[in-house]
């Protein structure tokens, strides 16, 4: 039976991360410690999480409260800030920590079910592709006193960036980078440890250019795009329920979709022809197709090649 009652975080102490370290220990004992510490650091992403909804107990934790963060993670998912596996291995340390702490089941959720399975190929081609669309949304933005927004969507736009991506970037050294070297290199909010450790240069357009130039003036004197006085995760709350007022009524399903139509117009460029998203099949010669997929999964940030099939279609 679960202990539906007992102190502040079952007794396993006053604060939720740490109560949560604590019942790890209870439950593994000695060694396993490469789990537990894995465990601890994704609850603690959690326990993030449930302080912004105003709970600091675990016995207020509820499978409402878990689901919402599942669909929080799932959004982030769909905007490319994190990989599918990642979303599912959070939502399984938040199960197995509050298995640990109240002795029962009662509020398991499924990570496949929330965060579910991303189709390895797109399907459809990004409505972002025709960037008259973008611009409506984007001056709709402004009209609502949402600059930061929409720069961020173009950016995510002309130079392929996540969310994540795009929000971090410093534009004013971006803008120097494009100066002298025509490309900027992309470190800050990438995925799977690269960062610094990596160039990864991204071509600067012309448009691009005048990008830069906007973002830069509404970056100001800070070194991202993340308005002073906010963190990230209530500045991306933030934008992706501006952008969702917005951009409800349009085809543009969110800053990922930017992405994909910057990686299609990468792949026209490259080889003289339409993705095969765009046309329903591969109309470049197969040695142009797999040159060019190398470099947009390298400009994406992308380490494997075959997942540039999630933005641009099939390779077959």
């Amino acid at each position: 039976m679960g202990k539906i009652g007992g102190e502040r975080n079952f007794s396993f102490g006053k604060q939720m991360a740490w109560a949560g370290k604590n019942a790890l220990a209870d439950r593994y004992g000695e060694g396993h410690y490469g789990t537990q510490a894995s465990h601890t650091e994704r609850w603690r992403q959690f326990c993030a999480y449930a302080r912004e909804e105003g709970v600091r107990d675990v016995r207020q934790v509820t499978a409402d409260l878990v689901t919402d963060y599942g669909r929080s993670l799932q959004q982030q998912v769909t905007n490319d800030e994190i990989a599918v596996s990642y979303a599912q291995n959070l939502l399984s340390s938040v199960n197995v920590v509050l298995e640990a702490m109240r002795g029962d089941s009662q509020v398991r959720v499924s990570p496949s079910g929330l965060v579910g399975e991303r189709n390895n190929v797109r399907q459809s081609a990004p409505a972002g592709l025709a960037r008259e669309r973008l611009q409506q949304v984007v001056s709709d933005l402004r009209d609502r006193s949402e600059a930061r927004v929409a720069v961020v969507a173009e950016l995510a736009r002309d130079l392929g960036l996540s969310f994540r991506e795009a929000t971090l970037l410093d534009a004013r050294m971006a803008l120097q980078q494009a100066g002298h070297k025509g490309a900027v290199n992309i470190t800050e909010g990438t995925k799977g440890g690269r960062g610094h450790s990596i160039d990864r240069w991204v071509p600067v357009l012309p448009v691009t250019t005048a990008t830069l130039h906007r973002a830069a003036e509404v970056q100001g004197n800070a070194h991202n795009l993340i308005p002073e006085g906010n963190h990230y995760q209530q500045w991306r709350d933030h934008a992706y329920h501006a952008w969702s007022r917005v951009a409800h009524d349009t085809e543009l399903k969110g800053f990922h979709d930017l992405r994909a139509a910057y990686a299609c117009m990468r792949y026209e460029q490259l080889t003289g022809y339409p993705a095969p998203v765009v046309t329903g099949e591969r109309t470049a010669d197969k040695e142009n197709d797999k040159a060019a997929r190398a470099i947009i999964a390298a400009e994406l940030g992308h380490g494997r090649v075959d997942v540039v099939s999630a933005y641009i279609g099939s390779a077959r």
